[in-house]
């Protein structure tokens, strides 16, 4: 019996080693606290508002022909970290919106999302970020209700 404990422990440890083997993980990845209004000010300078809608601000009308209005913000069944922010705003292509018809928000499996690298400094995205995750609220676990069984 230590024997197998042993073994479990081991094949754990491994497992754990092997966790962070990856030069691209984000562990101890942070960024400085932003300013949520200045954020706003960034999501409305940039227009996000575009191709993107949210309650707390008008959606632009002038969007692109074809473009879905993408929902940021709202009841969500998962929390919105930050680091999954960032990426999405750095790297749209990681993860394309769930809920869109893909040809709409796609294009050969890449977002449609505009490359923000080049324009966004790093203070713009931090503060965007601090606007943005809390637009988000975790919608409580809804538990599936089953009748009693009787054998």
């Amino acid at each position: 019996m230590i024997c197998l404990y042993r073994l479990l422990l081991a094949i754990s440890f491994g497992l754990l080693l092997g966790c962070d083997s990856d030069s691209q993980a984000a562990r101890g990845f942070s960024l400085p606290k932003g300013n949520p209004g200045a954020g706003k000010l960034v999501y409305t300078q940039l227009q996000c508002n575009n191709c993107h809608s949210l309650p707390s601000v008008p959606q632009d009308t002038e969007r692109v022909a074809g473009t879905p209005s993408v929902t940021l913000g709202g009841e969500v069944s998962s929390v919105q970290t930050y680091g999954q922010l960032v990426s999405s705003i750095i790297n749209p292509s990681h993860r394309i919106a769930k809920g869109y018809p893909l040809a709409e928000v796609a294009d050969n499996g890449q977002s449609r999302m505009r490359n923000y690298n080049e324009v966004m400094t790093v203070k713009e995205l931090i503060d965007l970020v601090s606007y943005l995750q809390p637009q988000y609220q975790l919608r409580a676990y809804e538990h599936s209700r089953y009748r009693m069984y009787y054998p």
